[in-house]
C-alpha cells in the first residue's frame, strides 16, 4: 500500500470524478470514480451524483459520447444548476432536435 503525497497545485489539475455510463435500456454506471449513482432522466438525460461532494458548485464537467454513426452530431449540455453533490447533462442530436441515448456516455470532473 503506498499514500499518495498531498500536492495542492497538483491536486487542482486532477480529475475528482469521472463516469463511463451506458445510457441504453437501464441505465448502467461501466466504470467511475467519485460517482456514487446516476438517474435515468429520460431519453439521453442522466443525473450524476457525486461523492465525495465537490467544494462548491463551480465545478466544471466535461461529458462526451461514442463515436457511433447515429450520434456523429450529438453534443452535450448542461440540464438545470449543478450542486454541490449532482449535475444533470444530456446526449442531444442536433439533426433530431432530440435527446437519445448512448452506449458510451462518459463525463470528467473538475474542480478545486
Amino acid at each position: 500500500t503506498t499514500t499518495q503525497p498531498s500536492i495542492p497545485a497538483l491536486d487542482q489539475r486532477m480529475a475528482k470524478a469521472w463516469a463511463c455510463v451506458n445510457q441504453t435500456g437501464t441505465q448502467a454506471i461501466r466504470s467511475s470514480f467519485g460517482i456514487s449513482s446516476i438517474t435515468d432522466d429520460g431519453s439521453g438525460q442522466t443525473t450524476f451524483n457525486l461523492s465525495p461532494a465537490m467544494p462548491n458548485a463551480n465545478y466544471s464537467a466535461v461529458a462526451s459520447v461514442g463515436a457511433g454513426s447515429a450520434y456523429n452530431n450529438a453534443l452535450t449540455k448542461w440540464n438545470g444548476t449543478p450542486t454541490t453533490t449532482s449535475f444533470k447533462v444530456g446526449c442531444l442530436n442536433t439533426s433530431a432536435g432530440a435527446y437519445q441515448d448512448d452506449a458510451q456516455f462518459s463525463v470528467v470532473v473538475f474542480s478545486n
